[in-house]
C-alpha cells in the first residue's frame, strides 16, 4: 500500500509518523514556540532525526473554540516554511482548509493537502481535484471549530464518520483523483464526546475495512487528559504514544504526532511483536 503525493510514493507497508509542526501563536500544545520560520525549520530538522517520515505544517489553530485566521496571515506563517521545509527530502503536509493557501503551497511545492473540513470550503475541491498527483487527507468534523464541542455528535459516531468519509472519497475519485491518493481521519476529537472517541478508537476496524489507508491523530487530545487526569497537554505524552500505537495495532497507516522520538519507539516495540508473531 502507497500513498501518491506530489513528490514521493509513501509505502505505509509499515506505519508512518506524521511530526506536527504548527507555525501559529495559538495552537492548543505548542502554540508560539515555532511561529517563526527560523524555529520552524529547526523543528522540523529535530523531529526527522527523531523518526518522523512526513512533515505536517499549519499555519490557523483549530483548537475547540478557535477563530478563524485571516488568509493573508495563514500564507504569510505558512509558505516561507513550507519553501523551505520542501528542502529537506522528505514529503511535507500542510493543514489548512482554505483553497487559497492549498494552492499556494501545491505551487511551492507542497506534497499533502491535510483538510478537516474533507475539501468542502469553496474550490478546495476542485484544486486538489486540479493537481495532478498531490496527496490529500480527508478529515471527519462535525460542525466547526468555533462551536465543535459546545453541541458534539450524538449517539452511535463510527458509521456516520464511515459513511461521511466514504462519500468524500467518493466525491474526489469522480473528479479523476486517483485512489491512491487519498487518505482517511476519523477526527478525534472533531465535534465528538470522550466516549465516542474512544468509541471509534474501539472500534476502528470497521473504518480500516474501507479501501483507503487511515491517519488518526490522537496527540495530546483533551479526551486523554480526561481518562489519565493529566491537565495539561505536555503531560499527556505517555497516553498519547499508547492512544497512537493502539491505533497503529488496529490498522492506521499514518500517526500525527508532536512526540516524535517517543511515538518512534512505541512503534518500534509494537512492530517487534508483529514481526515475531508473523514469522513465529
Amino acid at each position: 500500500m502507497h500513498w501518491m503525493t506530489t513528490r514521493f510514493d509513501i509505502d505505509l507497508g509499515t506505519p508512518r509518523i506524521m511530526a506536527i509542526v504548527n507555525v501559529t501563536p495559538d495552537s492548543f500544545s505548542d502554540g508560539g514556540q515555532f511561529d517563526t520560520t527560523a524555529s520552524a525549520i529547526r523543528h522540523c530538522e529535530q523531529v526527522l532525526k527523531d523518526g518522523a517520515h512526513i512533515l505536517d505544517i499549519g499555519g490557523e489553530s483549530t483548537r475547540p473554540g478557535s477563530p478563524a485566521v485571516p488568509l493573508e496571515a495563514e500564507l504569510a506563517r505558512v509558505l516561507p516554511v513550507v519553501r523551505e521545509a520542501v528542502r529537506l527530502g522528505v514529503p511535507v503536509s500542510v493543514d489548512t482548509y482554505k483553497p487559497e493557501v492549498m494552492q499556494a503551497v501545491l505551487d511551492v511545492g507542497a506534497d499533502i493537502v491535510n483538510d478537516i473540513w474533507a475539501l468542502r470550503r469553496g474550490q478546495a475541491l476542485d484544486t486538489v481535484a486540479g493537481h495532478p498527483r498531490c496527496g490529500v487527507c480527508l478529515m471527519h468534523m462535525h460542525r466547526d471549530p468555533q462551536t465543535m464541542q459546545v453541541a458534539p455528535m450524538e449517539g452511535n459516531v463510527t458509521t456516520p464518520v464511515r459513511n461521511f468519509l466514504l462519500e468524500r472519497a467518493g466525491a474526489l475519485e469522480a473528479r479523476g483523483v486517483a485512489r491512491a491518493r487519498v487518505v482517511l481521519d476519523p477526527g478525534i476529537g472533531f465535534g465528538k464526546t470522550v466516549r465516542q472517541n474512544f468509541e471509534l478508537l474501539a472500534h476502528q476496524g470497521v473504518l480500516t475495512e474501507l479501501p483507503y489507508p487511515w491517519l488518526v491523530g490522537w496527540s495530546r487530545k483533551s479526551s486523554l487528559g480526561a481518562v489519565t487526569g493529566r491537565e495539561e497537554p505536555p503531560q499527556r505524552v505517555v497516553a498519547s504514544v499508547a492512544a497512537a500505537v493502539l491505533a497503529v495495532a488496529r490498522g492506521a497507516r499514518v500517526v500525527r504526532v508532536h512526540d516524535v522520538r517517543e511515538t518512534a519507539d512505541g512503534l518500534a516495540v509494537w512492530q517487534a511483536m508483529h514481526t515475531a508473531s508473523v514469522s513465529g
